[in-house]
């Protein structure tokens, strides 16, 4: 987990080794339309006429929500909460455009690149490592710090760039999990 809030542009990451040949995670993860399967944040993706799959200049649409919580509460009274949420607290639609896709076979030391810039405001890239017959797979984003309230709402109260390195390491491993059990399946008789 790495974030780097204090430079003019805010940056942060996350890696994981899947086993599979790195060919195919960059073909799921480029899929946008699976997004909404793994990441906690994207909860839908669809391509936009005339795109119907990833190339650089397509065009994509991503249901975002972002929730706050399980708050943890101490006891009111005679009340006996113990945790309130979570709380979605915004839900928006983004569109955004490919702006790296550098699909193949991953030699070693060679780096695949899967990139997009999501509403002219955030850039998200996926980085595809051959890793001992896996995939090493680092996904990335950045943005243009907040400044003023925005910058009070999202960072100082949200904590939005920590949380955001969160969902990445979820997303991660919710990949590894389906896409490790996909390969098992697939290698059933």
């Amino acid at each position: 987990m790495a974030t780097d809030s204090t430079s003019d542009i805010v940056r942060g990451s996350a890696s994981i080794v899947i086993k599979r040949a790195p060919a195919d995670v960059f073909a799921a993860v480029s899929d946008i339309t699976r997004m909404g399967d793994w990441s906690p944040e994207c909860v839908a993706g669809r391509w936009v006429a005339p795109a119907t799959g990833p190339a650089v200049g397509a065009k994509f649409e991503g249901d975002n929500v972002a929730k706050l919580g399980p708050l943890r509460l101490k006891s009111l009274g005679p009340l006996k909460l113990n945790e309130l949420g979570p709380i979605t607290v915004k839900k928006w639609t983004t569109t955004s455009e490919v702006t790296a896709y550098e699909p193949g076979p991953v030699g070693q030391g060679e780096v695949r690149v899967f990139e997009f810039v999501s509403a002219n405001h955030s850039t998200w890239r996926y980085e595809f490592e051959d890793h001992d017959n896996a995939t090493l797979v680092t996904e990335s984003f950045s943005y243009p710090p907040y400044v003023g309230k925005a910058k009070f709402f999202y960072e100082t109260l949200g904590r939005r760039s920590k949380s955001m390195v969160g969902a990445l390491e979820t997303t991660l491993a919710r990949m590894k999990t389906a896409l490790e059990a996909q390969e098992t399946a697939d290698q059933q008789p």
